[in-house]
């Protein structure tokens, strides 16, 4: 694992300077702490910081052919670099290390840009063709590492993460007021963009082709889910021994490692699975002193059942220095509450391993979140006549207060009626929202509303209809895949384990299970008022019953109670009138009505003041001179 950063021009244009490319790789120096390289050639830098896992002894970086005709930086794991690479020596190919960095420059030379079908891994790279004058990044296929760029003039500059691409020196820190408006919608940003302007995200199976004659710079997609029907022949029990052996296959795959490795346990169905297909294995758990958010009674049991090494913290609501720490690592945000428990269990997992396999991704493939529910819901609750609905189910829910508890009967009531506000086409996805344009119209001040343009999961429709022929249920998950778990989820885990220094592996989205289960027909996942239902009838012949039959949680925190204690300081200054009268973002009026509903406990609005909090600490610190560029509320 490591980070990689470079800049690149047209011929004729100025070489990089060497001091340019090791300040970019500086700001990564928590992804690879073992190692530093630059490499220049004519116009093109390439630098990268290594976290060495496979062939430790040989597998610096920058990488360049025995000929010198390709260089390469890569950020991740090649799986199947063992089956390329004897495919390559087949061919004529000699290698010199044991890495599987070497396999990009082989492969790359035998078939170009047709080498990344055959990719099976994780990874965000970049491969200098000398000779033909061409740079290609690339991404893999379901964006488990992250790749940043921006194109300025005629640079093209890129990162692993965006911190490096302003270290550069080249790109403004300019906010992309679009891309606010969807960060508070859905607490991450979607899609390609990023809070800057000037700086986007390549998209998951996706590439840039960078020609240094020309200039010219093009963005592809080498890699999609095949619109494959799903196959309805096959009863369950021929689909559980399917499952079985591609998780069975894709886990064993990914043992393979040169330095000590790990699973973060949860006790849930994922990641249980995960673990109890590993064999020996050290696992790694965070609880919470709120009995209503803590699972690790459910992971204790687990890894008991497994005979398996479990170590384990409890979190407690001490979490503002912490926060304060976290900033500096999301310069591309996330609002989740889910960073701190994901970042304090991979400091715990760091102090014992370099490698840690997830569970992420069971969800999205198999139908595990509580949305797909409420949408089957809906489709029942529609039936009920109009005025019905709304002058007395909704009026009569809305009158509820939210409970202190995690979820509850009455708050899972109140989180159903805010989702019907949302638009009927973005489907299960709605319940995922936060904010919709009736919110953002009342949050931003009207200089700042007309900048946020698209309405609320824009990004979603585009990917429903690109869902293709997929029953139901399928073509929410692949919604899910395709934005929730990549834009989200993985950048998460990225970027909070990264931040200790720590690999995290993610199993369920090995390229052929991930493609097995898309074939599985929708009501074996999500039926009967159930979730991932055949995951759980997997998860229940290898884990206690109750283990995997317990009602999903959530990898959460309690910080709606904290949000009035622990981190009540830093809200009242992140969120201080005067600031944000002289930011002139944000209607003063609407933030104070959230904070007081909240305080009150009439309302639970935590998603969105946490949002509005994280996106204050980030411009403070990220933004030009701390502060929002006046310009983009115009």
């Amino acid at each position: 694992m490591c980070g990689i950063a470079g800049i690149a021009g047209p011929g004729g244009m100025p070489a990089p300077r060497e001091a340019q490319l090791r300040a970019m790789c500086r700001t990564l120096a928590h992804r690879g702490p073992d190692d530093e390289g630059v490499a220049i050639r004519g116009c093109v830098g390439l630098g990268m910081r290594r976290l060495a896992v496979i062939d430790v002894a040989g597998g610096a970086q920058p990488m360049a052919s025995a000929d010198g005709s390709r260089v390469v930086v890569c950020n991740g794991e090649i799986y199947n670099f063992r089956e390329l690479r004897a495919d390559l020596e087949s061919r004529g190919h000699v290698f010199r290390t044991r890495s599987d960095t070497e396999a990009l420059l082989h492969a790359h030379a035998e078939w170009g840009e047709g080498m990344l079908p055959r990719l099976n891994g994780m990874f965000g790279f970049a491969l200098l063709d000398v000779q033909a004058k061409k740079l290609l990044l690339a991404r893999d296929a379901f964006g488990v590492k992250p790749l940043y760029w921006s194109h300025i003039g005629d640079q093209l500059i890129f990162g692993s993460e965006i911190q490096a691409i302003l270290a550069s020196g080249i790109v403004p820190r300019n906010l992309d007021m679009a891309a606010l408006g969807d960060f508070l919608a859905w607490e991450y940003v979607p899609g390609t963009a990023t809070l800057f302007e000037d700086v986007r995200r390549l998209a998951p199976g996706s590439a840039l082709r960078f020609d240094l004659d020309s200039g010219r710079l093009e963005v592809f997609e080498y890699a999609d889910l095949p619109d494959d029907p799903e196959d309805e022949d096959a009863d369950e029990e021929v689909w559980l021994e399917r499952i079985e052996t591609a998780l069975n296959t894709a886990v064993q795959r990914q043992l393979i490692s040169d330095v000590p490795l790990g699973a973060f346990l949860s006790g849930g169905v994922d990641s249980s699975l995960i673990v109890s297909a590993m064999g020996d294995a050290h696992a790694f758990s965070i609880g919470f002193d709120d009995p209503s958010y803590n699972e690790l009674p459910w992971a204790r049991r687990v890894a008991q059942h497994l005979g398996v090494t479990l170590s384990e913290q409890v979190l407690e609501a001490q979490i503002g220095g912490l926060f304060e720490q976290l900033v500096d690592h999301f310069d591309d945000p996330i609002g989740d509450f889910s960073i701190f428990p994901t970042y304090l269990v991979s400091q715990l997992a760091r102090e014992h391993v370099t490698v840690a396999l997830s569970g992420d991704g069971g969800d999205e493939l198999f139908g595990g979140y509580e949305s797909h529910l409420a949408q089957s819901i809906w489709r029942q609750y529609r039936r009920i006549p109009a005025f019905l609905r709304k002058n007395v189910v909704e009026t009569a829910v809305r009158q509820l207060r939210p409970r202190p508890q995690k979820k509850g009967t009455i708050n899972k009531a109140l989180r159903f009626v805010e989702g019907l506000k949302h638009d009927q086409a973005l489907e299960h996805a709605r319940w995922r929202a936060y904010m919709g344009d009736g919110l953002r119209r009342a949050l931003f001040t009207p200089e700042a509303v007309d900048a946020t343009e698209a309405p609320t999961g824009a990004h979603l429709l585009r990917l429903f209809e690109k869902a293709g022929s997929r029953d139901a249920v399928n073509r929410g998950l692949y919604v899910d895949l395709r934005s929730y778990l990549c834009d989200n989820i993985l950048a998460k885990v990225d970027r909070t384990s990264m931040a200790v220094s720590l690999e995290t592996r993610v199993p369920y989205l090995d390229p052929d299970l991930v493609n097995l289960a898309f074939r599985i027909p929708g009501r074996f996942k999500v039926s009967g008022g159930r979730t991932k239902r055949i995951l759980k009838t997997l998860a229940a012949r290898r884990i206690p019953r109750e283990c995997a039959y317990r009602p999903k949680e959530g990898f959460s925190i309690p910080i709606k109670h904290w949000l009035g204690t622990e981190l009540a300081p830093r809200i009242d200054h992140l969120l201080a009138p005067g600031r944000l009268r002289e930011q002139g973002i944000f209607d003063l009026g609407t933030v104070a009505q959230l904070r007081s509903e909240h305080a009150a406990g009439v309302a639970n609005h935590s998603h969105m003041i946490w949002s509005l909090v994280v996106f204050q600490a980030w411009a403070d610190r990220w933004l030009a001179n701390g502060a929002c560029a006046p310009a983009a509320a115009d």
